[in-house]
């Protein structure tokens, strides 16, 4: 029988794995790897593609990392603008680019933003899905859930981006 772990990240509840991780977005090898699955079948369909940014986006807010470093806080304020922008209206992959960098000119300004206790969906969610003709849309699902998960913050981060967007 295979143990399991626990992510440090989105708390996702995953077989235990041995691999890689990412180097600043704390997260199990296991969670990391379902990710990395997700991000392949993004990069294999041009379908897909669109969902792209969504998905990096939505990962990296929920693998805030356990330091409070500049790049920690600057990954999950922009990643969440981006976020926010998309929540309000599904923007094209070059339109959510030129967004992020926009807002990245004013990445300094970002305060810490302590993450929500759990998340309502997560990589494992997506993971039967991965490829499929339900990705898209699970992952729009799984990014505007995870937006709504961090609601405490949504004040904070819309006049942030209305700040420096407009």
């Amino acid at each position: 029988m295979r143990e399991s772990s626990k992510c440090s990240g989105c708390s996702v509840v995953l077989p235990d794995l041995d691999g890689p991780t990412h180097p600043y977005m704390t997260s199990s090898a296991a969670c990391f790897s379902v990710f990395t699955r997700i991000l392949e079948a993004e990069y294999s369909d041009p379908k897909l593609q669109p969902t792209h940014r969504l998905t990096v986006d939505t990962y990296a807010v929920q693998h805030p990392g356990t330091d409070k470093t500049r790049r920690q806080i600057q990954s999950v304020g922009l990643h969440l603008a981006r976020l926010c922008v998309q929540s309000k209206n599904l923007l094209p992959p070059r339109q959510t680019n030129d967004v992020m960098l926009r807002l990245g000119q004013y990445k300094s300004t970002l305060k810490h933003l302590s993450a929500p206790s759990r998340f309502s969906m997560t990589v494992a969610d997506i993971e039967p899905y991965i490829g499929g003709r339900r990705h898209a849309s699970k992952v729009k699902e799984w990014a505007m859930r995870t937006w709504e998960d961090w609601a405490d913050h949504h004040d904070y981060i819309s006049d942030w981006v209305a700040r420096h967007l407009h």
